[in-house]
């Protein structure tokens, strides 16, 4: 069982280091019109609605911690989004099915919309900069969109792995019974 946690843990953590490097070195060379997908943000939600708000927000946090980390400008602020982010997800959980794709996709889209918003209003908004329709016409639904394109690629992935994870650990505990 313990072994189980461990390779979970090591899954998630490989899983976590890739979307970073995939974020940080792939995605600014795919950049449309000045706005990348947010592929920390597409791990941290599935995580949260496949796994429960707990590891929602672990995984939110550590996602946002790297990115505070990249940016320098403040340790926490990402981090704490992301969390929330996670969390928000995690509640969804008990509603959430492998089958269907439609919730993960609103609830990836609503993340991410939400992600814009509070980074408008916590970044720019404070400093007197009332040009939200621009914002959200450029950045954030531009963003979302191409979220959701990423998304309809690397959640199948994620669930695949995820179901793999689940399974191993079944047949583990089965052995135990």
């Amino acid at each position: 069982m313990k072994s189980m946690k461990i390779r979970r843990i090591i899954v998630t953590a490989v899983i976590l280091l890739a979307a970073y490097l995939l974020q940080t070195a792939m995605f600014p060379a795919l950049e449309i019109a000045g706005v990348k997908p947010n592929f920390m943000l597409i791990v941290t939600a599935s995580f949260g609605f496949m796994r429960g708000s707990r590891e929602g927000m672990l995984v939110g946090f550590v996602s946002g911690l790297m990115i505070d980390i990249q940016s320098g400008d403040m340790i926490g602020y990402y981090a704490l989004i992301y969390l929330a982010a996670g969390y928000l997800n995690g509640i969804f959980e008990q509603i959430y099915f492998d089958e269907d794709i439609k919730l993960p996709l609103f609830l990836i889209a609503g993340s991410d919309l939400l992600y814009g918003m509070t980074i408008y209003f916590l970044s720019f908004l404070l400093r007197s900069d009332f040009n939200f329709l621009y914002y959200m016409n450029r950045i954030i639904i531009p963003e979302t969109i191409y979220t959701i394109v990423i998304t309809l690629i690397v959640y199948p992935l994620l669930l695949y792995i995820n179901q793999c994870l689940e399974e191993a650990e079944k047949r583990s505990a089965g052995r135990f019974v």
